[in-house]
């Protein structure tokens, strides 16, 4: 993962590991909703528009074997013990 500012526009790059793990976890928090969590509903609006994106293009959500694609997402993202 990077990110760069250039022209007042913040980018972030992830693999396709991050993607998968970050789009499950965003539709796992927005189905629970945790409004309680927020202090503005603009903050809301961003994680609703940041899974809107991320399913635009992570098109494993859709494979038969989603479930074993991300175990293996998560276990070459974690910390080394």
């Amino acid at each position: 993962m990077n990110a760069t500012n250039e022209n007042n526009y913040v980018s972030i790059k992830l693999n396709n590991d991050e993607a998968l793990v970050l789009l499950e976890w965003l539709q796992s928090f927005n189905i629970e909703g945790h409004s309680a969590l927020f202090q503005d509903q603009a903050e809301e609006r961003i994680l609703f528009n940041l899974e809107a994106e991320l399913e635009k293009v992570v098109s494993e959500t859709f494979k038969e074997d989603y479930q074993t694609m991300l175990l293996k997402a998560r276990q070459s993202i974690r910390d080394e013990q």
